[in-house]
């Protein structure tokens, strides 16, 4: 954008006119600021104000495991998650990897009373130590020793100041008093529990076997340790108290959270998180309880469609959710498919009908003389078209049309049985992760390995395709096993993860499925005329566009990419060595578009991360450009974002001077500023003017922000 001399005198005197209707004396700046109207910041109460690159857990403590009580307080491990229970004041306080803890997924916990503190150990084999200020200590140097032996720890016995973890191949001494792990005991035994009578300790191991040893003595000397057949009464008995006498209280409480810590299916769909637990793979089912999961929009409370909302006759068959359709014409009325027992209505948080085998065309993966062929129907694939009709796949080796549509206002089915569903006279095994383009198109993938592949359905004229030319620009043919899932960005490119790596169809290779597809080649950039193929050879389970065209790319095993907008740059990824990402092997992603709120669905439960990207208005608007935080504390050393910006807008930082302080462009409909000048020195208190201008060099708005330092 250019200013002349007379746009660049009309803003001084904008900004001098506004500077003069502000309350405040210029020696007393940082406590007049807070004391301008709320009207000049334009807020609106409703919008959320997360800090932008900041990172959520959504963490189920529904499942009590473990409660243990270590002052006024109760712990409980619950769903492998932790909370604690005040029983003075009654307050309950959740535990997690991004506020407090090392890592996710705890496997054991216990209560110190000589030191006040809970020790806490992971499925991975990390340990925390928590004191009663809720202090963590990570001890990482068992998690991160390198071993042949098995390291997995069976249980945990406290005596004194120690703990003693008892573990697949002997016991490791911790020090909880000096926050250390002190000793190994190699004892070549799987040995499952611990105990302590008249100054020796005991052990069992897997096969029944004690083994003994004087606490005096040097047990890392496995000479020490002798087998013994005389074993004190009791010795291997551990406490139940605190279970039974505070579980009935436990059972009360209400931690807050998802009930299952399960995302494999995920969609932000009307101002909602929209989430399936179950799911299958080529190989089996995940075998989990099928439930829907909502995140409604104040960000806390969960509603949950679990085995009580369904009927009595398909409770038991209820498993293995694999995918949510909300009705475009009314929010509250959806569908749920399953692995396990077809398919499911819902209006207002009440099952309509189950759709299964005997009562729909829908048919079980079993011969309908076989007696468990009611708990194995396997619908997937629901998505609805623009018309409102509901199109789902039935996957099973006996279906002779495999792709079913359901108008379910005048309960018509319709279904289908093109060759393209078919391989070698066979349907295709798992056809799935189904998306509606902005052209009314229906795409799904077969990800199996007999025949992986991605189709294409026109609904306005039941045409079918098939993409599994597996052939880049280039004309390499790549092995690819298995299709995971697919995308569309906001140039209307379709993308395509797979085992190998991330591919793009442009609207060429959409229209002629026998082109193949785009493989981006991001040049090296150190001089030379080479590039190499993006995400080449990763395991791209799932992908979400964010208002910036940007792609977020989850993966199975390597965690999160982001992608620019041109693909040509790797912005951010995240893992769990250097991030709060819960796991590496993430199942689902999700985007709210509104506050550029990222989900991820991993393995080991749901977080997010708070992007700089939203999804762009049309046309800036005066009262929906705001900035936040505003005022900006004078302890806030995070980024400033400004939201409701047109794509690509210039954006600029002006001092009440009309001197340029910052500049930039929007990320889709959000701009962030780190509070810095061009010279990257923090600027001084005061009001900033943000200029803004489409990305056409049109006009923008002009929006206020005050800075206390």
């Amino acid at each position: 954008m250019t200013r002349n001399n007379n746009t660049e005198n009309w803003i001084k005197r904008c900004l001098m006119l506004t500077l003069c209707c502000f309350q405040f004396s210029i020696f007393n700046l940082q406590f007049s600021i807070f004391n301008f109207q709320s009207s000049i910041f334009n807020f609106q109460s409703s919008i959320s104000f997360a800090q932008t690159g900041t990172w959520k857990s959504f963490m189920s403590y529904s499942e009590p495991q473990q409660i243990v009580k270590g002052g006024d307080r109760l712990y409980v491990r619950a769903s492998n998650d932790l909370y604690s229970y005040n029983l003075s004041d009654k307050s309950i306080t959740t535990y997690d990897k991004m506020r407090q803890l090392s890592d996710t997924y705890i496997d054991h916990i216990a209560w110190n009373p000589t030191v006040s503190k809970l020790i806490i150990v992971y499925q991975n084999k990390n340990i925390d130590l928590l004191n009663t200020n809720d202090e963590v200590f990570n001890l990482s140097s068992y998690y991160a020793r390198s071993m042949t032996q098995d390291k997995t720890v069976n249980s945990i016995f406290i005596y004194q100041q120690y703990a003693f973890l008892c573990t697949a191949f002997g016991v490791v001494k911790v020090n909880m008093r000096k926050n250390e792990v002190t000793e190994s005991y190699i004892l070549n035994r799987n040995i499952t529990i611990a105990g302590y009578a008249a100054d020796s300790l005991y052990v069992r191991d897997s096969n029944g076997g004690v083994l003994a040893a004087k606490i005096t003595a040097n047990l890392i000397d496995p000479h020490n340790w002798h087998d013994t057949t005389i074993i004190p009464d009791g010795v291997f008995t551990p406490s139940t108290a605190d279970w039974d006498q505070y579980l009935p209280t436990v059972q009360t409480l209400q931690p807050g959270g998802p009930r299952y810590n399960t995302f494999s299916y995920m969609r932000y769909d009307n101002n909602r998180l929209v989430t399936a637990s179950g799911g299958w793979i080529d190989g089996g089912q995940f075998s989990r309880p099928a439930c829907a999961q909502f995140l409604e929009p104040d960000d806390a409370t969960w509603t949950i469609i679990g085995r009580e909302n369904v009927q009595p006759y398909s409770a038991t068959l209820f498993t293995d959710a694999t995918a949510i359709a909300v009705d475009p014409a009314d929010a509250n009325h959806y569908f749920l498919s399953t692995c396990g027992s077809g398919l499911y209505e819902f209006r207002n948080g009440q099952m309509v009908k189950n759709y299964t085998a005997g009562n729909s065309p829908i048919i079980s993966a079993l011969a309908e003389t076989d007696p468990n062929a009611h708990n194995y129907v396997r619908v997937d694939g629901i998505v609805f078209d623009k018309n409102g009709n509901l199109w789902m796949t039935v996957n099973s080796s006996k279906a002779t049309k495999p792709v079913l549509k359901f108008n379910s206002t005048n309960n018509e089915w319709t279904e289908y049985n093109d060759p393209l569903l078919f391989y070698k006279n066979k349907p295709l095994r798992i056809v799935r992760n189904s998306i509606l383009d902005r052209n009314g198109h229906i795409w799904m993938i077969n990800d199996h390995h007999e025949h992986p592949c991605m189709l294409r359905i026109d609904p306005s004229t039941d045409t079918f395709y098939r993409y599994d030319n597996f052939t880049n620009q280039d004309g390499t043919k790549n092995e690819t096993h298995y299709v995971r899932c697919v995308a569309q960005d906001l140039d209307g490119n379709i993308w395509m993860g797979t085992d190998v790596g991330l591919f793009m169809y442009d609207a060429a290779q959409q229209a002629d499925p026998t082109q193949g597809y785009t493989q981006i080649k991001v040049p090296r950039n150190d001089g030379t005329d080479l590039a190499d193929y993006l995400l080449a050879n990763v395991d791209v389970t799932c992908i979400a566009v964010d208002g910036a065209n940007r792609k977020w790319i989850g993966t199975s095993g390597a965690g999160v990419y982001l992608i620019s907008a041109d693909n040509m740059e790797q912005l951010q990824h995240f893992s769990t060595e250097d991030s709060p990402l819960l796991s590496d092997n993430i199942e689902s992603i999700a985007v709210n578009h509104t506050t550029g709120e990222v989900y991820f669905g991993t393995q080991l439960g749901l977080c997010s991360f708070m992007s700089d990207a939203t999804a762009a208005v049309d046309e800036m608007k005066k009262d929906d450009v705001y900035a936040f935080p505003n005022p900006v504390p004078h302890d806030y050393n995070g980024l400033i974002t400004v939201r409701g910006l047109s794509a690509n807008a210039d954006v600029r930082i002006l001092s009440i001077s009309g001197k340029l302080i910052a500049n930039g462009r929007s990320n889709g409909g959000t701009f962030t500023w780190n509070g810095r000048d061009l010279n990257g020195n923090r600027v001084a208190s005061g009001v900033y003017m943000i200029a803004t201008a489409t990305s056409e060099g049109k006009k923008g708005v002009v929006a206020k922000i005050a800075i206390v330092r």
